[in-house]
């Protein structure tokens, strides 16, 4: 349902609304944990193979937290730009079409943001490598791409692609490599749960804005594949992502106490369950919720898990 004001126009009563929860919902802080995670197992991972630098942990972890939070700020601009969100849009900030501030300010926030994180980028390659640089880079322009440009990355089928490769796979090797100096087979198979996971919280959004994503031209993998087999694909990443938890135990790549991932299961199942029968995106809102829980429950418990077969 669209707002009963002209399009692009800001609530009128709430325009001078300027207080710090505007801002820090700006940042979509139930997805930030969508950087923290990998930062963490990444660093973890190192652990097993040498003194972690506590500094390099810190720069990384703001570096990606600023980033995902730029990522969110790109997207609450572009979609306001496309007359994609309203004032009764769910699971936005809602800074531009709720609480009045302007379209421009929230853009020059996420590239000051950007800005932040490749001053700090600087730090983490004078420490590292040089070629974190321009892996880097290439991860700053995939969040700008996946709202912005003529062809934005989370209008297409690929965005949960695009977002586990990224902020999972990624990120894990670029933390595990600035502590250790290498890449090794273990940090890559460990990643792919977690890719799996962050694709989910993406999936999961999709399927909430399934229909509105409709009407404005998308053609996200939840709207091509239909809502039933979207929840089913949710499902079965839940799954999988348990699933290959086990593999890599019986292959001794991981210790067995990288089971406390499945603490994490009633989260999942939540998540999975509070989509079905569901059709209004107020109703699962819930469901969104839990699965983002449910990518930051797994990959804390994977970290503890790492730690404790290290230290025993």
């Amino acid at each position: 349902m669209q707002s009963p004001l002209p399009k692009h126009q800001p609530t009128p009563s709430l325009k001078y609304n300027r207080s710090w929860r505007v801002w820090w919902n700006l940042t979509r802080p139930h997805t930030l944990t969508a950087a923290f995670v990998p930062v963490s197992i990444g660093t973890a991972l190192a652990f097993r193979e040498t003194a972690v630098h506590l500094t390099l942990f810190l720069a990384m972890l703001i570096a990606s937290l600023l980033i995902q939070a730029a990522t969110n700020m790109f997207n609450e601009y572009y979609d306001y730009k496309r007359g994609l969100d309203s004032s009764e849009s769910v699971g936005i900030g809602g800074a531009i079409v709720r609480e009045g501030i302007a379209p421009k300010t929230v853009l020059l926030l996420a590239f000051s943001f950007i800005a932040i994180s490749i001053l700090i980028g600087v730090y983490i390659c004078m420490n590292s490598s040089w070629w974190i640089a321009v892996v880097g880079t290439i991860c700053v322009a995939a969040g700008y791409f996946y709202t912005g440009g003529p062809i934005p990355i989370a209008y297409t089928p690929f965005g949960e692609l695009a977002a586990g490769f990224f902020m999972g796979l990624i990120i894990i090797l670029i933390s595990f490599f600035i502590q250790t100096g290498t890449i090794t087979f273990v940090p890559i198979v460990v990643s792919i749960p977690i890719a799996i996971l962050v694709g989910a919280i993406l999936l999961a959004n999709n399927i909430r804005d399934l229909d509105g994503d409709q009407q404005h031209g998308r053609k996200t993998l939840a709207i091509l594949i239909g809502r039933t087999n979207a929840i089913r694909l949710l499902g079965g990443m839940f799954i999988v992502s348990f699933a290959w938890m086990i593999g890599l135990i019986a292959l001794h790549v991981v210790s067995p106490w990288t089971l406390l991932v499945f603490l994490s299961v009633p989260k999942a199942v939540a998540a999975t369950k509070g989509f079905i029968g569901k059709t209004k995106p107020i109703e699962m809102m819930p469901a969104m919720k839990a699965t983002a829980q449910a990518n930051t429950q797994f990959g804390f418990l994977l970290a503890i898990g790492l730690l404790i077969g290290h230290w025993l």
